[in-house]
């Protein structure tokens, strides 16, 4: 019990002068209350009804009542009772607060005993004899009643943990845990942390209160506190490891090193076996509790031992048989975890494993039983095995989590072993099992700080527990992501969760973490080799909307990493299309347009480039499904062209390639006609000769896709001489296979004026052409793209109206080449290929040579040459470019059966040449033979236009012949009636002119 020094005024000298002593008094309360460190409620309602006293008093002072015995004594009882007030306000401000939470029931017994007194003490006041109001009087007479009735008690959190102390004191064998537990319960209820320093702190404090009692020979009290402190002291945090560990080794080297039997008393009657929870009954015998109440079930009345009778109703728990039964087994486990020890070490596994199997068994059934094989240092041990076997490592791994289990001891004592946190972790790189094993007792340790330093630490964890947390099996994915998060404490260990595919914390410190994190998180995502997959993940989990942020609104250093890291991520197509969506575009123009080159280049670099990504990504199949538009505004578009000549190489290449992308966009047409309003030809015509062959390839590459369907009037006012010779030269230097591809484009695309063309002869275009066509690298990436344009190149030198170019140009053997690549080439290559051998073809007639007369006697003349079946005279490849001498004919006739509409039209084109004015008769003949009037036919149910009008007039020509008319007259007649119904004016006149020669409609049907 607390002592209570009450000190008391003998006398006064008047009773004014007792009367103001008093208030200032209760004001030291009113003031102390407020530091109370428990029941600070209770004390408040005290302070109160002293408060309320205050006015009462100086009522008094004020009408100078007169000295009365009566009065004198109400005065001097109340001033002692308010100053025993104070001393019970001082204590409870003053002690250790575990000590006044053991006190609370008699704390809040003195305090209501105390306001009790108060009040009687203002009962006693004679109210008749003064001249007071009798506003006054009600007051002190309701006042009186107030605290009469005012009840103060312990709070029920209070008096959970005082029934909890009393409870375990009775059971005298309460575990660690429960003792853990309820320390917990005594720190949240007196307001101290849970940390084991700050827990230690107090219950070295609270014994030395303990012994104050002792100083005050409050015997009763110190024996209380003893019991509570010992129930205390096997919590962790009360006791330090070493402490614990001299206790327990004095305690078992006292023990002996052998079991002992158990006593006879110690057996149930019943059972014969050691009992659990022995009972006695109405007769003095002791029995194991479900065994005799069985025997009475079984309707047995009677004592199994003395056979007297029994009342059935009274089974009394014999406390001091079961604590002689649990000290003596806890006397032989304690010797038995001792002796298993040495035994771990044996070289036969089974023995090993043996032994594991008793101490887990042992570790199950109590606490304490853990608690002592954590003393006896197996910890190391246990370590060791998991070097061993899988079962014996899988066994081990059990025991440590058992171990580790709610003991902060536990979990330091593994971490500090050798090696104890990479054998763990190797475990999780094993078979099922030992992994879930390994995860489950790395998430235990992680609940320890030291552990959770050295986890992430260990060379392929977070990796390993990343693969786990999404593995088949749930319970071991929810450990390992239950152990990322606790180890997301760490910046280096979010960091490596990252590298592993895991983004979750990451994301969540880009968002809400401190600056400094911010800026280490947006770091990491700008230096990483992220796949595609990484990159839609973190778009998926919101990583644009603080990297933009960061761009529009933070420092320089942050906006440069945050646009590093929307460089690396907007690679992707879909993110670039939803950065797009997102509104991303301006701040990132701004900080091209607005950020001068001394400022931050690199910033207006990564900006740069992430607008080149952005405008790759309206190339995407995706892009097609919701069409979304990069640059908005004319203004935009001039601005950031006019960049490529006032930046350097890195941003001019970005802004290139950014045109050069939306050149192949659905917004094509839009961008390149703005291109022209600006000139761009111009400047790309000059930056074609840029020193940085970089840049030059970039720019080579645009100039190409806005001279594909550009307009010749521009090209043809920037295009010169020297643009023309510098276009060679670039393909006659450059070792970008691309870039090759790209001038050959170029020149392919140039308008076909004759200055333009006369230019290219001058500068040795054409074997320079024919070189890339003939002998292009066959690994060449750009191989198809580069003979797609180099025969596009020569179509511009074989031009029918010039004869000698048509000459010069086939003999450097391009016919040969250009069927062959009838056969092997793109559909584009086959388009250009047949309209060049077109145009060859046309002049064939001319050139054909006529056949000579034969001079002198037959039988010694030369053999005579052969006849062109078409041409009626001699032909050759290079002097006459004959499609029959060339073997042309059943390739082109090949093409007409393929889907690309341009190939087939460009080869019917080629074909046609062949029935032209008289040759219609030789030339119809060498089409049937090689299969061409069937895919001619086919064509009049073409989507093409030009290609079913051009099918029609074939047809109009050849059915002309008698033969061709019989022959394929009934397979052309459906589509060619179709088209006279469903057809245009033109087309139907020239189907229903078709049917007359058929002999389906006369010459004078109004089709006509």
């Amino acid at each position: 019990m607390m002592a209570l020094d009450m000190a008391t005024s003998a006398s006064f000298s008047s009773a004014s002068e007792a009367v103001s002593q008093t208030v200032e008094v209760i004001l030291e309360i009113v003031l102390a209350a407020n530091d109370v460190l428990v029941k600070k409620e209770s004390f408040k309602e005290l302070a109160t009804y002293l408060e309320r006293i205050i006015p009462i008093l100086k009522e008094l002072n004020r009408k100078n009542v007169s000295d009365s015995e009566s009065l004198n004594n109400a005065i001097e009882i109340l001033n002692r009772e308010i100053r025993a007030a104070k001393q019970l306000t001082l204590e409870c401000s003053k002690r250790n607060k575990v000590y006044l939470l053991m006190n609370c029931r008699t704390i809040v017994k003195r305090l209501e005993d105390t306001v009790k007194e108060i009040s009687r003490a203002l009962d006693l006041i004679p109210l008749a004899s003064l001249d007071l109001t009798s506003g006054i009087s009600e007051e002190i007479g309701e006042l009186c009643d107030k605290m009469q009735r005012a009840e103060f008690k312990a709070a029920m959190a209070e008096e959970e943990i005082l029934e909890k102390i009393e409870s375990g004191i009775q059971e005298r064998n309460v575990d660690r845990s429960y003792a853990n537990n309820l320390l917990v319960l005594i720190a949240e209820a007196v307001g101290i942390s849970t940390e084991r320093s700050a827990l230690k702190k107090e219950f070295e404090e609270f014994k030395n209160e303990i012994e104050s009692t002792r100083l005050r020979k409050d015997e009763a009290e110190a024996i209380q506190m003893d019991q509570i402190m010992a129930l205390l002291e096997r919590a962790d945090a009360t006791s330090s490891p070493r402490e614990k560990e001299i206790k327990h080794f004095s305690k078992r080297k006292s023990l002996g090193s052998q079991p002992l039997e158990p006593l006879q008393s110690f057996y149930c009657p019943i059972t014969r076996d050691v009992m659990e929870d022995p009972v006695e009954t109405s007769s003095g015998q002791t029995f194991e509790r479900s065994a005799i109440e069985k025997w009475f079930a079984d309707g047995n009345k009677l004592c199994p031992l003395t056979m007297t009778s029994l009342n059935t109703s009274i089974l009394r728990p014999n406390k001091t048989l079961r604590q002689s039964i649990e000290e003596w087994k806890d006397r032989n486990t304690m010797i038995t975890i001792g002796s298993i020890k040495p035994k771990l070490n044996s070289e036969e596994e089974e023995e090993v494993l043996h032994s594991l199997e008793q101490l887990q068994e042992l570790c199950e059934q109590r606490d304490l039983h853990r608690e002592w094989v954590i003393l006896e240092d197996y910890v190391p041990t246990l370590i060791q095995l998991l070097a061993k076997n899988r079962d014996i490592r899988n066994r081990a791994l059990v025991i440590l989590c058992i171990l580790a289990k709610d003991s902060d001891d536990a979990k330091e004592r593994i971490v500090k072993a050798d090696n104890a946190i990479e054998s763990i972790v190797r475990s999780l790189g094993r078979r099922v099992g030992e992994r879930k094993l390994a995860v489950e007792l790395l998430l235990e340790l992680s609940k320890c700080y030291l552990a959770r330093d050295c986890i992430g630490k260990v060379q392929g964890c977070i990796l390993l527990l990343v693969t786990m947390s999404s593995s088949d099996d749930s319970q071991a994915a929810r450990d390992a992501q239950a152990l990322l998060e606790n180890l997301s404490f760490s910046d280096q260990n979010i960091i490596q969760m990252a590298k592993a595919n895991y983004f979750r914390h990451l994301l969540q410190r880009l968002s809400t973490g401190p600056e400094d994190v911010k800026l280490t998180m947006a770091t990491t995502l700008a230096e990483m080799e992220l796949t595609d997959h990484n990159k839609e993940s973190l778009f998926e989990g919101g990583v644009l909307g603080p990297l933009l942020h960061f761009v529009s609104h933070g420092d320089t250093h942050m906006k440069n990493v945050a646009a590093k890291a929307l460089r690396n991520l907007s690679s992707l197509p879909k993110n670039g299309l939803q950065m797009i969506k997102e509104a991303a575009v301006r701040p990132l123009l701004d900080t091209l347009f607005n950020h001068s080159a001394s400022s931050s280049s690199s910033l207006r670099e990564h900006a740069a480039g992430t607008i080149k990504h952005l405008a790759v990504s309206t190339m995407s199949p995706e892009s097609s499904q919701l069409p979304v538009s990069l640059l908005e505004s004319d203004e935009d578009i001039f601005r950031l062209f006019s960049l490529i000549n006032l930046t350097g190489p890195e941003i001019q290449q970005s802004i290139i390639q950014t045109f050069q992308a939306l050149c192949q966009s659905p917004s094509a047409p839009i961008i390149k006609s703005k291109l022209s309003q600006c000139a761009a030809a111009q400047v790309l015509v000059q930056l074609c000769e840029h020193d940085d062959p970089c840049v030059r390839a970039n720019v080579v590459k645009l100039f190409c896709c806005l001279t594909e369907g550009g307009d010749e009037v521009t090209l043809a006012e920037h295009v010169n001489q020297k643009c023309i010779e510098t276009l060679l030269k670039i393909i006659k230097s450059s070792k970008d296979e691309e870039e090759i591809a790209s001038v050959m484009g170029i020149v392919s695309n140039l308008p076909e004026l004759p200055q333009i063309t006369q230019w290219l002869l001058d500068a040795g275009a054409v074997p320079i052409i024919f070189s890339h066509l003939h002998n292009g690298k066959q690994n060449n990436p750009y191989k198809n793209q580069l003979i797609e344009n180099a025969v596009g190149a020569i179509c511009r030198f074989i031009v029918p109206t010039n004869l000698e170019r048509q000459k010069s140009a086939a003999g450097t053997g391009i016919i040969p080449v250009l069927v062959q690549l009838l056969e092997s080439g793109t559909s584009l290559t086959k388009k250009r290929a047949a309209i060049s051998l077109c145009r060859f073809s046309e002049s064939s007639l001319e050139l054909s040579r006529s056949i000579p007369k034969r001079k002198g006697f037959l039988c010694f003349s030369a053999p005579p040459e052969t006849v062109c079946p078409v041409h009626g005279g001699i032909c050759s490849i290079e002097s006459s470019f004959c499609l029959i001498e060339a073997d042309a004919v059943r390739p082109l006739v090949r093409i007409l059966g393929e889907h690309d509409p341009g190939a087939c039209e460009a080869s019917l084109d080629a074909l046609l040449t062949l029935i032209e004015g008289e040759r219609l008769q030789s030339g119809s003949k060498v089409l049937g033979e090689a299969n061409a009037i069937k895919p001619i036919i086919k064509f009049l149910g073409s989507p093409s236009p030009s290609l079913q009008e051009k099918a029609l007039h074939a047809l109009e020509r050849i059915f002309r012949l008698v033969d061709f008319k019989m022959k394929y007259g009934a397979l052309a007649q459906m589509p060619l009636v179709d088209i006279t119904q469903r057809g245009s004016g033109s087309v139907k006149s020239l189907a229903a002119r078709i049917l007359a020669h058929l002999n389906v409609l006369h010459d004078q049907s109004s089709y006509f």
